[in-house]
């Protein structure tokens, strides 16, 4: 069976489960304000052991600077959709051609505490591509074997104070880096989502 008819039956089997998903990033269910559509790449390498495309923010950046994430951004007015964004902001951050991305569809929206909403888009990329990140918005690309991010074990619990609340996040750690935040609940969304492997 291929990657992407794994994804897709793994898909289709997860979202027959009634699963907790996180919504937003530790506020309350009824928080309500306008929101910024906005959408990422998943991007799955086509491999024996499948990996995940992720980035690193420079530290110069003004917002989350330093911080890992999925290729992604806002959706402009000249996207057809959340896919077509995702795609654009991946070709735009990392070079990744959009010819070269199999979409398998997408998953649980996710909403920011700075307004956005965000699409994660699943798409399987071949392997070993030659990424060209762009220095305003990306300071490295690196991969995560699949297998890592979706297990639970791997998905740490952390509490802050924020605003003069206790609000909790999901944290991982691989090869040094720190994955979090949103990126971070995002994947363990993925993990309770999806049913692998297959």
């Amino acid at each position: 069976m291929t990657l992407a008819r794994r994804l897709s039956k793994a898909l289709i089997d997860g979202h027959a489960k009634d699963v907790d998903m996180i919504p937003h990033d530790g506020l309350p269910r009824d928080w309500s304000t306008a929101v910024t559509p906005a959408a990422v790449l998943v991007p799955v390498t086509d491999r024996r052991e499948p990996g995940v495309i992720l980035t690193q923010r420079p530290t110069t950046m003004r917002k989350h600077p330093g911080q890992v994430a999925f290729p992604g951004g806002r959706v402009d007015p000249g996207d057809t959709d959340a896919i077509a964004a995702a795609l654009r902001e991946a070709e735009e951050e990392i070079a990744l051609p959009t010819g070269a991305v199999t979409i398998i569809g997408t998953t649980d929206l996710y909403r920011t505490i700075t307004g956005y909403t965000i699409t994660p888009v699943i798409g399987i990329i071949p392997p070993d591509l030659l990424f060209r990140p762009n220095s305003h918005e990306v300071e490295a690309v690196f991969e995560v074997p699949l297998s890592f991010l979706l297990d639970p074990a791997n998905h740490l619990t952390r509490e802050i104070d924020w605003q003069g609340e206790p609000r909790s996040y999901y944290e991982m750690h691989w090869d040094g880096r720190r994955i979090w935040g949103a990126t971070a609940a995002m994947i363990v969304n993925l993990s309770r989502r999806l049913q692998w492997p297959v």
